[in-house]
This record gives structure tokens, C-alpha cells and sequence, in this order.
């Protein structure tokens, strides 16, 4: 599929780190998505804004993908931990997105410029050029995702999951009857 994905900007301060989503966030930009959000957990970015004043659109892989970042990031209770992520500028119909897919309260949002004391990096991320395999399966995993978040969601992704379920045993070329003498997980 020729999907146009969304453009990634990155800007690193000492304590917080913003992704700027700007175009239509789709399946296709979702793997590069979880890698700079994997990418920025692990250099020690407890607090992420995703800037979204120029996203228009969410599909429900890249929905996935942020809302399992979004439970990740919640702190503990008790914990008093400044972990979060951020959505700033999301416009009404992202905030109704998140709201219908009962996510929405994973996540702090706001309005307004994203301003930064100290230092700033920006950089533009290279994209990762998955393979259809990959796009499959992340595609599987946020929409499974989206489904043990909230069970209205069920109803709603349950024949997308099966359908990228047996997608992905052709790609890795399992057929049905492999996959029932293979060992549980």
C-alpha cells in the first residue's frame, strides 16, 4: 500500500522530550512512531509530549500504538513519579477518537506552544522502512492493544484482529494446521 505516513520531528530537552506528529498518522507511520517512543523511554524520557496541532487524523493502529505508551507512562498509584504522556493540541476530533476508543484517560492534554527551558535538540528521525510483515503485526498488537484497554472495543476490532492474525501466519508462512501443532505461548 502507497499510504502517505505522517512526518516525525523529535525535541529533546534535560527532562522532557516532544514528538511533533504532523500529517495523516496511519498503520504506516505507527512502527516508526514506536520506535522513537521506545527509543526516547530508554534513553531515560519519563515525560513525553506528542505535539498533534498539524496531525488531522488517527487510524486505530497508530491509536494503538499511542495508547500503549500512554498506559506504560501512567504512574503507579502512589507513585509520584512526573511519568507521563502529553498531548498537546489534539484537535476535537482526535480527543473524540480517544474518548470512543475509551483511552482518553491514559494521557494528559493541552493546549498551547510547547516551550522547553534549557537546551533543545530537534532532530527528524529516519524512517524505519518496515516490512509488510512488521507493519502486520503492529498493526495486530495495537489493535489488540485497543481491545484489552476497553472491551466496547472488541466488538469493533475483533474481525480486523483476526484478519491481521491470519495475515501475518501467511507472511511468516504458517498455515492453520502448523499453528494448531505448535506449543502454546
Amino acid at each position: 500500500m502507497n499510504t502517505p505516513t505522517a512526518q516525525l520531528k523529535v525535541m529533546v530537552g534535560e527532562h522532557f522530550a516532544c514528538v511533533k506528529v504532523s500529517g495523516r498518522a496511519n498503520f504506516a507511520s505507527s512502527v516508526d512512531f514506536k520506535t522513537v517512543l521506545t527509543e526516547l523511554k530508554r534513553k531515560g524520557y519519563s515525560y513525553v509530549v506528542v505535539e498533534l496541532s498539524d496531525c488531522a487524523l488517527m487510524d486505530s493502529t497508530f491509536l494503538g500504538v499511542l495508547a500503549e505508551f500512554g498506559l506504560k507512562a501512567m504512574p503507579a498509584e502512589g507513585d509520584c513519579e512526573k511519568s507521563a504522556i502529553e498531548l498537546r493540541n489534539a484537535n476535537e476530533r482526535l480527543v473524540e477518537l480517544l474518548e470512543n476508543l475509551g483511552v482518553l484517560h491514559l494521557f494528559k492534554t493541552s493546549q498551547g506552544k510547547v516551550s522547553a527551558v534549557g537546551a533543545i535538540e530537534t532532530s527528524s528521525p529516519a524512517p524505519c522502512n518496515p516490512s509488510r510483515e512488521e507493519l502486520t503485526r503492529a498493526s495486530l498488537e495495537a489493535h489488540r492493544m485497543l481491545m484489552d484497554l476497553n472491551p466496547e472495543n472488541v466488538a469493533r476490532f475483533k474481525d480486523v484482529t483476526r484478519f491481521l492474525a491470519e495475515d501475518l501466519q501467511k507472511l511468516q508462512g504458517i498455515s492453520p494446521a502448523d499453528k494448531s501443532s505448535e506449543p502454546a505461548k
